[in-house]
């Protein structure tokens, strides 16, 4: 593994990435992981299994950190990962991957950051790319695909509750600003056109069932791809929960794991 490697010039601590590189037949096709956290925490190094699984099914595994709210807003988080992903783009070949084969993927709040790269095309054009580099995204139980969508529920449960509002929710992380709650949505940029006019990769949505919030917007984002034409499938895991969902990824015997099996078989 090549760790903390920087993907902006003399940047910010957290501006790095590792690239997990197996032996092996090159060039690989590439897996892009950004963490969770909530936007405020989390690191790379947590990966658990992942990068043996993928390893296993001939990918190469890049992990990578990003600034955090409220330290810098939401555009800037968005940035970093369109900066790291044209890192990968410009230099993954060097470590043995396929610029031009690239999953995308995430867990809770990584995957709303992922399944927004995977969707506007703008942080795509910012790491000098577009979506031919994409073979397909991976979210992993995010609640943020439709941003006004839930912070109108989290808020009403508050209210109808009589309890007070987060001082930090949803609509602060996003920027306060109904038109930013619209733009940093998965949902809002995918084209009602189901001949899928973007070129927008095939998506696995896998979201803890037992969850309404992140079920919801699972469903909501499922239906959004399936009516632009987009290749969709949705994995609801059972017995499991938030953290779960996502570590045992790549343990033997996991259903999402087997889920994702099918799917990256589809992949070009």
């Amino acid at each position: 593994m090549k760790a903390d490697l920087a993907y902006v010039p003399d940047g910010h601590p957290r501006q790095v990435l590792d690239v997990h590189a197996p032996a092996g037949v090159k060039p690989l096709p590439v897996v892009f992981w950004i963490h969770g956290g909530g936007w405020q925490s989390g690191d790379k190094n947590d990966v658990k299994r992942k990068p043996t699984w993928f390893h296993y099914k001939g990918f190469l595994f890049v992990s990578i950190n990003h600034r955090f709210l409220p330290e810098v807003p939401m555009e800037a988080l968005l940035d970093d990962v369109a900066k790291a992903f044209g890192w990968v783009r410009d230099n993954i070949a060097r470590h043995g991957g396929d610029p031009d084969r690239i999953l995308v993927g995430g867990h809770s709040s990584g995957a709303q950051l992922a399944a927004l790269l995977c969707t506007d095309e703008r942080h795509l054009r910012t790491a000098g790319a577009d979506f031919g580099c994409l073979i397909g995204c991976l979210p992993v139980d995010g609640d943020t695909y439709d941003i006004p969508a839930i912070i109108e529920v989290a808020e009403t449960r508050c209210r109808v509750h009589h309890q007070p509002q987060a001082s930090f929710g949803h609509r602060q992380k996003f920027g306060n600003d109904p038109a930013k709650h619209l733009d940093f949505s998965p949902v809002t940029h995918v084209p009602d056109d189901k001949t899928n006019p973007k070129g927008i990769p095939p998506f696995l949505i896998l979201y803890n069932a037992a969850h309404p919030d992140n079920t919801g917007q699972a469903l909501r984002f499922g239906e959004v791809l399936r009516q632009g034409g987009v290749p969709v499938t949705l994995f609801a895991g059972r017995n499991t929960d938030h953290r779960k969902l996502n570590d045992d990824l790549g343990r033997p015997g996991d259903p999402a794991t087997a889920a994702l099996e099918t799917f990256v078989g589809t992949l070009a």
